[in-house]
């Protein structure tokens, strides 16, 4: 009987550790690629006003309303959404941010339980895995808008480099990975920081009825704004609503609140560019304010 319980103290303390090692708000959904994969995601909300019966004896408090929000899906970059078991800094930071803004954030890990760590190095890209991120975006969509506290119609998508090119092959008009019901309505609007695959060669003739806006540097090497700018102005002409601001002496990462401006060769790309990352302050607050109208134009009740 001592050895019974002995272990079932152990086990218990083992699910606590494992738990543990998960950053909350931790939730599981499944993706609507070929593989049904189970993913992690992490769920933010906005802070609850004070409740008025505060100060009442519990018997006497009323039930809260439900307080309905839009709600933003979160696609990461190359490096993925975990560093050392924590959110990295620029994801905590722009949700920290949308939800003092009124926004319920979903922030989707597409790497972890598909055992990816990082795609920045060739040697480390897997094609299959970025192809099934649309399906992941859509996934977490149709997990937002079965939320009671979403508005399940005004729901927008945020993406990263690697992450912003999962967000044009999510929006485009022809996307691979949206469903055919969608009953409360696709992505309302999407915001691309220095998206991957941003250019004619590998897009070709990119629409999209999905409001899209474009943040990149015009110092970045590694997703250049030249083709990018192209890109998003020829679909603009084939009346997508689709913008870009492309910002002075930034380069990629420009948002990531603390980064020092650094080289990458351990990322060289295969055509022998070494990436350069790092936070440039005025672009990273002219960002949010952009980021800020955008939404609200787009998602507000």
């Amino acid at each position: 009987m001592v050895r019974l319980v002995a272990l079932l103290l152990l086990l218990t303390s083992a699910g606590l550790a494992r738990a543990e090692e998960k950053p909350l708000p931790w939730i599981r959904f499944t993706s609507l690629d070929v593989s049904h994969t189970v993913l992690d995601g992490y769920l933010f909300r906005p802070p609850l006003p004070p409740d008025p019966d505060a100060e009442l004896p519990v018997a006497q408090r009323r039930p809260r309303p439900i307080e309905r929000h839009p709600a933003i899906v979160f696609l990461h970059g190359c490096g993925g959404l975990m560093a050392h078991g924590k959110i990295g800094a620029r994801d905590r930071a722009w949700a920290a941010s949308l939800n003092a803004m009124g926004y319920v954030v979903l922030m989707v890990d597409s790497f972890t339980t598909r055992g990816v760590h990082q795609m920045c190095a060739p040697s480390h890209y897997q094609r299959t895995v970025f192809d099934a991120r649309p399906f992941d975006a859509y996934a977490a969509l149709l997990y937002l808008q079965a939320l009671p506290d979403v508005f399940g119609d005004r729901i927008g998508l945020m993406g990263w480099s690697e992450g912003g090119g999962a967000l044009l092959a999510t929006i485009r008009q022809r996307s691979v990975a949206r469903p055919a019901y969608l009953p409360q309505g696709d992505f309302r609007a999407a915001v691309g920081f220095y998206p991957a695959r941003c250019n004619l060669r590998q897009q070709g003739p990119w629409i999209s009825s999905i409001p899209l806006l474009v943040l990149t540097g015009f110092d970045d090497v590694w997703t250049p704004a030249a083709p990018c700018r192209a890109l998003i102005e020829t679909a603009a002409a084939s009346h997508s609503p689709a913008s870009i601001a492309v910002y002075p002496d930034a380069v990629h990462d420009f948002d990531w609140p603390g980064m020092p401006v650094v080289r990458r060769p351990d990322y060289t790309t295969e055509n022998g560019i070494i990436p350069i990352q790092g936070e440039n302050a005025a672009a990273r607050e002219d960002a949010l304010h952009r980021v800020q109208e955008f939404l609200a134009g787009h998602l507000a009740p």
